[in-house]
C-alpha cells in the first residue's frame, strides 16, 4: 500500500501538506499546481485512502479461526473469557464474518482447523510451542489479552500493571497497609511474580517500602483461574502470624474464594480484612458483599481484535499493539475511597 510518506517524498513537500490536500482542507494555503502534483501522484500511485483500505480489509475477511488458549470445560466457568469470545462473535456477526473456534488440547491443533481462514485471533496466552505454529500456518494472526514478547502479531490488551498500581494506591488512600496479593504462576517452576498482576505489586510494593513475601501468595495450578486455587491461596494468607488487612486476588473467581476461606475463618468483610479483584464478572456485585474490583473491558477487546485483522488484511504492514484502559468498580467488600480535595 502507497503511505502518504512516499507521496510527499515524490512531490518533494511535507506529509502533512499531502494529508491535507487529499482531506480536501479548505484552509491550506498551497499554490494550485501543487496541489494538482499532489492528487496526480496520489491518483498515478494508486493512493487507498485507510478508511478505504479498512472497507476493503473487511471485505476480505471471510472467515476467522478463535484459537482459544483454554479448553471448552475451563473457558465456560471463566465469565471474563466468555464475554471476549462474545465481544468477537458480535463484531463478526456486525460485519458478516463467520467464526471458527479451536480450543486448547493436549496437542496443538491439526492446521486443517485454520483451512479457508482469511485471519486467526489467539485468545490468552499462547507458548512458545503455539506462537511457532501461529505463525506458521495462521495467514493472519491477532492477539486478544495477550501480546508476545516480540513484535510478531497485533495484540490489543488491558494494562493490568497499571490497573494493579492504581488499585494499590487507592487501597492505601483508603487506609490499608498490609496489602496481600494471592494469584497464579504462569508455568509450573517459573517465577512466582512473573504474572503481570503480581509483578505490578511487587515492585509497587517494593517502591512503597512494604513489600512482604509472605503476604504474596501465588500458585501453578490447572485450576488457577478456579476458586479452589483462591480458596486455598486466602487460608494461606489467614494463616500468617500478622494477618492482611487487605487482599487483592489476581481475578474475581480466585476472589471467590478468598471469600470462603475469610467466612470459615469466622472474620468478616470489609471489617476484618478487604477484598479487591479483577474482571468484574457479573457474580462480583452479588456476593455478600458485593465485591471490589477492576473492570476490564473483556467485550472491546474481542471487538477490536476483530478490526486489527481487518485493518492487517488491508494492508497495514506496522504492528499494532492497542492497550484499553480499565477502571476500579469500588463496592462494599473495601472502604469506599473519598473522593480527594479540589
Amino acid at each position: 500500500m502507497v503511505t502518504i510518506r512516499e507521496i510527499a517524498k515524490a512531490v518533494g513537500v511535507s506529509s502533512a501538506t499531502v494529508s491535507r490536500v487529499l482531506n480536501a482542507d479548505a484552509t491550506l494555503s498551497v499554490t494550485p499546481e501543487t496541489r494538482r502534483r499532489i492528487i496526480e501522484t496520489a491518483e498515478a500511485l494508486n493512493y487507498v485512502t485507510p478508511r478505504n483500505r479498512n472497507r476493503a480489509g473487511v471485505a476480505a475477511l471471510r472467515k476467522i479461526a478463535l484459537v482459544h488458549f483454554l479448553a471448552p470445560a475451563q473457558e465456560l466457568t471463566d465469565p471474563y473469557y466468555v464475554a471476549l469470545r462474545l465481544g468477537i462473535e458480535h463484531r463478526c456477526q456486525e460485519l458478516q464474518v463467520e467464526t471458527v473456534k479451536v480450543y486448547h488440547a493436549d496437542r496443538l491443533p491439526e492446521p486443517a482447523l485454520l483451512q479457508g481462514a482469511s485471519g486467526v485471533i489467539a485468545i490468552g496466552p499462547q507458548s512458545p510451542a503455539e506462537v511457532e505454529w501461529l505463525e506458521r500456518f495462521g495467514r493472519c494472526v491477532a492477539c486478544a489479552d495477550w501480546a508476545p514478547p516480540d513484535d510478531t502479531f497485533d495484540a490489543v490488551l488491558s494494562d493490568l500493571a497499571q490497573a494493579t498500581r492504581h488499585l494499590l494506591a487507592e487501597l492505601t488512600r483508603i487506609g490499608y497497609r498490609r496489602i496481600a496479593f494471592a494469584g497464579w504462576n504462569d508455568e509450573e517452576g517459573g517465577d512466582p511474580h512473573a504474572e503481570r498482576r503480581c509483578a505490578a505489586y511487587v515492585e509497587w510494593m517494593r517502591q512503597a517500602g512494604r513489600f512482604e513475601p509472605a503476604l504474596c501468595e501465588t500458585e501453578w495450578s490447572v485450576e488457577r483461574n478456579r476458586e479452589h486455587s483462591g480458596y486455598r491461596l486466602g487460608l494461606r494468607l489467614l494463616e500468617r502470624r500478622e494477618p492482611p488487612d487487605s487482599i487483592v486476588a489476581c481475578n474475581d473467581n480466585i476472589a471467590v474464594g478468598v471469600y470462603r476461606a475469610i467466612h470459615e475463618r469466622g472474620l468478616a468483610i470489609p471489617a476484618d480484612v478487604a477484598v479487591a479483584s479483577f474482571n468484574d464478572i457479573s457474580v462480583a456485585q452479588f456476593l455478600n458483599p458485593p465485591l471490589s474490583t477492576v473492570h476490564l473491558p473483556a467485550e472491546e477487546i474481542g471487538e477490536t481484535a476483530v478490526d486489527l485483522l481487518a485493518e492487517r488484511i488491508a494492508g497495514r504492514e506496522i504492528v499494532k499493539r492497542v492497550t484499553l484502559a480499565s477502571r476500579a468498580i469500588w463496592r462494599r467488600s473495601t472502604a469506599r475511597p473519598a473522593e480527594p480535595a479540589s
